[in-house]
């Protein structure tokens, strides 16, 4: 039975964030900073296909165990289960395997710099569609200052094909659009649904999605031999998709769709934190600057006044 959606689009109105919600922020940040790392290094003996399948096969199964011990069942609910599967094609598989793609040309920092593009796009597309999420002029000056944070920590210059491999660049550019737009589509559409629910839902869909790409384009299946691809692997699907999911459609029942999205521009940061530390690459002042630019622009487009 079809029903007449509402005019304009409306969605549960929400309230600042709390300092919970913050840390939840911060732990996504580096869970999801880190991924880009090991991604490029599950691709030296993985194809794209084959690593994110087995990334969404391994945060599933982390999540079917989630799911037992709170003693929730699965949703039977047809309408639901296709709702999550558009969520599932655009939230996980499409843009995961955009990126794995793109990390096979241009280096990981790159990726996770262009990967901060993902709010520019949701702040737009939540004031199309979500009333109560329009733009103000916090949040757009927030946006301003974060993404002139981002050009400085490019500056640093993540490597030499920064300008060339454009196909790669605009993969990562295209998932970032694939997120926000789902990002805004879960939080209309299935906001009401238990995060454990929304993100199984998500992975078990996107995983015939990928599970038909690897018969279709990387067929013989390769398995990992290497310890630390295992790791990557494990690490990715277990924290990177199964914890990161609960973490990310928490944020967005607490903190909205667009700042949501906000946490695309801490990874960067984290990025640049892990080659420092793991890497031993020099701290250069400018990412410190950059940097600051990043959080300072999140916290100022969050921010509200204490009488609101």
């Amino acid at each position: 039975m079809q029903t007449q959606p509402p005019s304009p689009i409306s969605a549960p109105s929400i309230s600042a964030p709390s300092m919970r919600a913050w840390g939840v922020f911060g732990l996504l940040s580096l869970v999801w900073g880190a991924s880009f790392l090991f991604i490029k290094i599950a691709l030296a003996e993985l194809g794209p296909l084959t690593l994110v399948a087995l990334r969404v096969g391994f945060g599933l199964v982390f999540l079917l165990l989630v799911l037992r011990w709170q003693r929730l069942s699965l949703p039977r609910d047809p309408r639901l289960w296709g709702l999550l599967t558009v969520a599932g094609l655009f939230n996980t598989a499409v843009p995961f395997v955009l990126i794995a793609w793109s990390e096979q040309t241009i280096d990981s920092g790159l990726a996770s710099i262009l990967n901060g593009t993902t709010p520019l796009f949701g702040l737009l597309i939540a004031h199309l569609v979500l009333h109560d999420e329009r733009i103000t002029g916090a949040k757009l000056i927030g946006v301003v200052i974060s993404f002139i944070g981002l050009i400085i920590i490019v500056g640093r210059n993540p490597g030499s094909g920064f300008f060339s491999n454009v196909l790669g660049e605009l993969a990562v550019i295209a998932a970032s659009l694939s997120y926000a737009s789902t990002s805004v589509f879960v939080r209309r559409f299935l906001r009401d649904q238990p995060t454990t629910v929304l993100a199984i839902g998500q992975l078990a869909s996107a995983e015939v999605f990928l599970l038909a790409g690897i018969l279709l384009a990387e067929w013989p299946l390769r398995l990992p031999t290497l310890p630390i691809t295992w790791l990557s692997v494990l690490w990715l699907g277990i924290l990177g998709s199964g914890f990161a999911y609960l973490l990310y459609f928490y944020l967005i029942k607490e903190m909205g769709a667009s700042r949501t999205t906000t946490v695309t521009y801490a990874i960067p940061v984290v990025g640049v934190l892990l080659g420092v530390l793991v890497l031993q690459e020099a701290l250069e002042g400018r990412v410190l600057a950059g940097a600051g630019l990043v959080i300072g622009g999140v916290v100022m487009g969050n921010w509200r006044r204490a009488g609101r």
